[in-house]
């Protein structure tokens, strides 16, 4: 595992036990997916990667937009989906015929794969990365270069 890697994924623990807030980015006090990803950021690079405007729960479904998609495309670099590698974020699509609108990093390989995540009902978690979360895996990236 890389230095990078070992950083974004101790930030990651951190955040365990904080609890599930939709738009939130407080570590203890309150995140959503989106809002846990922002706050490992904040921590590996200092500043938010980019404003966020006010988003509902169901995303971008009623348009059929990609917009977490395509902010994580302009911030993150692709990777191949069927590559994984600690420290990397995850993107999960919900519903077959749904948005992606889910997303969670990497946190163990091997035998017992894990990946951290901010779960309506759970808040921060570290989940087994099972057959029914990867099957709904649709993009993978990871983290810039510090200074890119």
């Amino acid at each position: 595992m890389s230095r990078a890697a070992e950083q974004i994924i101790a930030e990651a623990r951190l955040w365990i036990g904080t609890p599930y807030r939709h738009q939130a980015s407080c570590k203890g006090a309150g995140a959503d997916c989106l809002g846990l990803l922002r706050g490992v950021w904040r921590a590996v690079y200092g500043a938010e990667p980019e404003a966020v405007p006010a988003y509902s729960a169901d995303w971008s479904e009623p348009q059929g937009e990609e917009r977490l998609w395509a902010a994580a495309a302009r911030r993150l670099i692709a990777k191949d989906v069927d590559d994984p590698g600690v420290g990397d974020v995850v993107l999960f699509r919900m519903r077959e015929q749904g948005v992606a609108k889910h997303l969670g990093l990497t946190s163990a390989l091997g035998a017992s794969p894990k990946f951290i995540h901010a779960y309506s009902g759970h808040g921060v978690v570290e989940s087994p990365f099972s057959e029914p979360w990867a099957r709904r895996v649709v993009a993978r990236f990871e983290f810039p270069k510090a200074g890119s």
